[in-house]
């Protein structure tokens, strides 16, 4: 076939006349790169001097019966004459078998679930895809090689699952150690399929019309979080030894039907009976307000991050109730003066129920938290950004989570940005944290953090004293 043009985008093409004894391919979910290999494939046992047959080593028994009613849909593009002979076993003491096309000139496509010991004595073109998602890479690959050795090929097809396999060793082992092994490398992440089309791919088989602009936004929007995002798409693997807050932790905090206030005008109708100035002055009318019941027990704190420009401002107040502290309202500002962050911050700091607040001392904050001090007294912290004040914080919030000291609504903004925080040592041995997410670094989290710390303090007869 000359006009591969009319199937494939051009890195699906490179692939499929890739004739390199090592391909490995970190590639984006669902671009058709399978489908392209399954392809090359039905090319090189169709020949009429094939020597060798195909293997194609699947994640699991529904996936290996795909491949190869995709080997088989080629087949019958070409015009190449091929006979499925269904499922068939290849050696009963390891209970292994795999599902089998068969071509004129005898050769055979195999395609097989992920059972390593199913390759054993086999020789030929070997695949193995979805590598990260096999349970026992190293002996999967320890057991696939050697059955290239009478000239077949190893192809590896993968999208990242995390840095703790085997395929992300060997990918960085291609990108930061020199390639020593010499595999034919291939990256496409999602943005990459996008640009050489598969967009327009998309639309004709299934009738949409999306620009690439839609597609991108759309498969982002769709995600759960950033981290799926940038693994599942844009060939980033998630790194969970280096997220500071695990899945485990957060989902033990996560309360689904918790519902949040991200108004103030709400928080303040619904937690307050009356907020007064300075000047003793009705804030907002007493008629728009309904009291809670436990109105008078409530003890708030309040977490500020604050920022002027780029990062978000985020104000978080938690009501503590026994041990557990539970979210009740978190505001996001971005691009607001001083006095816009006053006007939302202060009628919160009013409150009587409002206990203590923690705010972000550091640069631009400095002068804020000084002027909120002034104006609150006792109530206000300010807290300074330094390493070991991070440190400590982090960990502290961290321990909230573990001992299962606070609740968090299903939120999706809320976990990206505290799965997005990250411990890192310096090239002096000093710990550090970083992170972020769009349009934030991980400001939700340090606000959380500065609302854990003010819950965790009480001012008596002038002095801080530890719950």
């Amino acid at each position: 076939m000359t006009n591969l043009d009319k199937y494939f985008y051009p890195s699906q093409r490179n692939w499929i006349l890739d004739d390199s004894p090592l391909k490995i391919a970190v590639k984006s979910r669902q671009i058709g790169f399978s489908y392209a290999n399954a392809f090359r494939l039905v090319l090189l046992v169709s020949a009429k001097d094939a020597r060798l047959d195909a293997f194609i080593s699947s994640r699991d028994e529904f996936q290996a019966k795909l491949q190869l009613e995709d080997c088989a849909h080629w087949a019958d593009v070409l015009h190449s004459r091929a006979r499925n002979l269904g499922e068939a076993v290849l050696d009963s003491s390891t209970k292994s078998s795999a599902h089998v096309l068969q071509f004129a000139n005898g050769r055979r496509i195999y395609s097989l679930s992920s059972n390593p010991n199913a390759l054993a004595g086999k020789r030929g073109h070997i695949t193995l895809d979805e590598f990260a998602l096999h349970q026992d890479q190293r002996t999967l690959y320890r057991i696939a090689k050697p059955c290239t050795t009478w000239g077949g090929q190893l192809s590896i097809i993968s999208t990242h699952r995390g840095v703790n396999t085997l395929f992300y060793h060997l990918i960085r082992d291609i990108t930061e150690n020199g390639n020593p092994m010499a595999w034919s490398y291939y990256c496409v992440p999602i943005h990459k399929a996008v640009e050489e089309g598969i967009v327009e791919r998309i639309n004709a088989r299934t009738g949409r019309n999306d620009s690439r602009e839609a597609f991108l936004k759309r498969l982002e929007t769709e995600c759960i979080d950033a981290e799926q995002w940038k693994q599942e798409y844009c060939c980033i693997p998630a790194d969970e030894n280096s997220a500071f807050f695990s899945y485990e932790m957060l989902d033990a905090c996560t309360d689904p039907n918790l519902k949040i206030f991200t108004s103030l005008q709400e928080f303040l109708t619904h937690h307050a009976s009356r907020i007064t100035d300075s000047d003793h002055h009705s804030v907002i009318p007493t008629s728009q307000y309904s009291a809670s019941p436990s109105l008078h027990h409530s003890s708030f704190y309040l977490g500020l991050d604050i920022a002027r420009r780029n990062n978000l401002c985020v104000i978080d107040v938690g009501e503590k109730i026994g041990s557990v502290t539970y979210d009740r309202l978190r505001i996001e500002l971005q691009n607001k003066t001083f006095t816009e962050i006053e006007d939302t911050i202060y009628p919160i700091l009013r409150l009587p129920q409002l206990k203590r607040a923690c705010i972000d001392n550091s640069g631009i904050g400095a002068q804020f938290a000084e002027q909120a001090r002034d104006n609150f007294g006792w109530k206000v912290e300010p807290v300074t950004f330094t390493p070991a004040r991070k440190e400590e914080m982090a960990f502290a919030l961290r321990r909230d989570f573990e001992d299962g000291n606070l609740r968090i609504p299903k939120d999706d903004a809320l976990r990206a940005d505290l799965r997005a925080l990250q411990k890192e040592v310096t090239p002096s041995g000093k710990l550090r944290f970083i992170g972020e997410v769009e349009n934030s670094h991980c400001d939700r989290t340090w606000a959380k953090a500065l609302r854990q710390h003010a819950s965790r303090v009480r001012a008596s007869a002038g002095a801080m004293l530890i719950y």
